[in-house]
This record gives structure tokens, C-alpha cells and sequence, in this order.
């Protein structure tokens, strides 16, 4: 895939009082950061066990379309589980990429503990969502953005499972640069803030109505490890607070962005304050949201 393009926005420089460099992982392919870490984990699994035929992976969309993808282009079987309930734009979009996709449990928890067995049972791979064959391929978009941009004095980063900070934090200290790493969690998933502040592995609900990609019931532990040794602080945004990004999103820039996408501008706005001129990243991971709940956040008719 191409490099994604970092920008400058002067709408949202405007608003933050900063200057805001957006890294724009929505121009990926499957519109998400997630082929970056697929492609990677895919072809490596293809040169060290060349006898397997397929791949399971649990998802709530975008690590399964970046599969999906990876698995159609390399030449691997893929079957996604997504719980019951999930986007149903995100799972047309997997199914488009040939994958088969099957519907089980009511969060991602469960559909990763029955991906995990269904993947014994047929004898594929198991794609998990934090592996360092993810965190390598996740790792590309920053280097893109740290050479692509100014230098910045902060960067602000979606917490999911783990692979996209923990690559911000490899480029970041491969560069040898001194950017303070931000993270973002949903106020409404927030193991891995407890399990930052209280230096062990936390696991708390994962209730999130807008950022399903934020949604996360146990953090991982190799992912904590590099969290507790390259991140300065995690902050916690509302759904109300991402939903009004999404929206300024839109009105600042004319960009999608999903719930999860959006939760480190939602950061940076609620941190405007003490912002104070300083040169800042926004890593908007992915631009696949439902059309109609997109409609009613931009009509101001969402209701969480």
C-alpha cells in the first residue's frame, strides 16, 4: 500500500489553539491502519509456516477487513468472527474481501475466545489483534508521520488492543526523537487506563456505543509493557465527547472518521487548554463508520 498522507488543518488549528498534524489512516485501502499490520503479520506467517491454509480472526471490523484483504492477496482461507450486533456496513465490507464470517457472542471477549478455538479446530493460524508482526506493520504509519511532518511535541493515540501505540512508541524511539506519546481510551472501556494507573493488568467492561474499536474488556500484557515504558499519560473521552469529534471531523476537514478514529482529537480538544501553540499529531486510525448513525451525529440526533 501507498504511504497515507499527514496534514494540517487550519479550521482545527483555529479550534485547539495548536498546530494540529492529522495522520490520515482513513486513505488506506480498507479505510483503516489495520491492513498495515495484517499485511506484515500474513506474509511473515506465509514464509515460516508455509503448510497452514487459512487464518481466524476475531474482530469488531477493521482488523478483520485488513485480513481479509491481506489474506485475499496473499493467497490464505480467512474466517472473521464479529459478535452479534456488529456494524453491519463493517461486516459487508469483510465479506467482500471473500472472507466467511460468522456471528458469535455479545463482545469482542467472546467472539475471540470462540475464534480461538474454531482456529484449533480447523488447523488455521490465529491472527489475534496484538502480535509484534502487527505492531511492525502498525509501526509503518509512524514512521510516515514522523518524517512527514514538522517535528511534534505530542502525539495523540487510539488504545484499542494495543498495536498502534506501541508502534507510535518503536518509530518514535528507532527515530530517536523526543515526542510525548498520549494515550486515548473510551471513558466507557477504560482497562487500559486502570491498568496503566495501577501498574497491572485491570480488566473492567468494555460499554462503548460509538467506538467499537475502543472496545476492550482485558488489555494485553505485552502491549501494557511497552504502554508502561513509552506513554506519558492515557486519557479517557465520553461517547459524548467522540461523537462531537466526529463532528468537528467532518466540519473542520470534510473527513470521516469513526468513533474510535476520532477519540484523540476528542483528547486534544478536551486538552485545549494547555495545548498552548504546541506542534501536535492526531492519528485518525479509520474512516468506517455506518452511514446512518453518521447522518443522525451530523443531524445532532444521536443518542447514546
Amino acid at each position: 500500500m501507498s504511504p497515507t498522507p499527514q496534514y494540517t488543518w487550519p479550521l482545527l488549528n483555529q479550534r485547539l489553539g495548536a498546530e494540529v498534524w492529522i495522520k490520515h489512516e482513513n486513505h488506506t485501502p480498507v479505510g483503516a491502519f489495520k491492513l498495515r499490520g495484517a499485511l506484515v503479520y500474513l506474509e511473515w506467517l506465509k514464509q515460516t509456516q508455509p503448510g497452514v491454509a487459512g487464518v481466524v480472526a476475531a474482530t469488531r471490523g477493521n482488523h478483520g477487513q485488513g485480513v481479509g484483504m491481506a489474506a485475499r492477496l496473499i493467497g490464505f482461507k480467512a474466517v472473521i468472527v464479529v459478535p452479534h450486533g456488529n456494524s453491519p456496513e463493517k461486516n459487508r465490507a469483510m465479506q467482500a474481501q471473500g472472507v466467511e464470517l460468522v456471528e458469535h457472542g455479545h463482545d469482542f471477549q467472546e467472539s475471540l475466545e470462540f475464534a480461538r478455538a474454531l482456529a484449533t479446530e480447523r488447523n488455521f493460524a490465529m491472527v489475534d489483534s496484538f502480535h509484534e508482526r502487527l505492531v511492525m506493520g502498525t509501526a509503518t504509519y509512524a514512521l510516515e508521520f514522523f518524517k512527514g511532518a514538522p517535528p511534534l511535541d505530542a502525539i495523540y493515540v487510539p488504545i484499542g488492543l494495543g498495536s498502534s501505540i506501541c508502534g507510535v512508541s518503536a518509530a518514535r524511539n528507532a527515530l530517536g526523537i523526543k515526542t510525548e506519546i498520549i494515550g486515548v481510551v473510551s471513558a466507557q472501556s477504560p482497562s487500559y487506563a486502570l491498568s496503566f494507573s495501577r501498574h497491572k493488568i485491570v480488566e473492567a467492561p468494555a460499554a462503548t456505543l460509538i467506538a467499537d474499536g475502543l472496545a476492550c474488556r482485558k488489555p494485553d500484557p505485552s502491549a501494557m509493557e511497552s504502554i508502561w515504558n513509552n506513554v506519558a499519560r492515557i486519557v479517557e473521552v465520553s461517547d459524548a465527547e467522540i461523537v462531537d469529534a466526529m463532528r468537528v471531523y467532518y466540519q473542520d476537514t470534510h473527513n470521516l472518521a469513526e468513533g474510535a478514529a476520532a477519540a484523540a482529537l476528542a483528547a486534544s480538544i478536551r486538552q485545549a487548554s494547555v495545548l498552548g501553540g504546541r506542534r501536535i499529531g492526531l492519528v485518525l486510525t479509520g474512516a468506517n463508520v455506518d452511514a446512518a448513525v453518521f447522518a443522525k451525529i451530523l443531524a445532532g440526533s444521536f443518542t447514546l
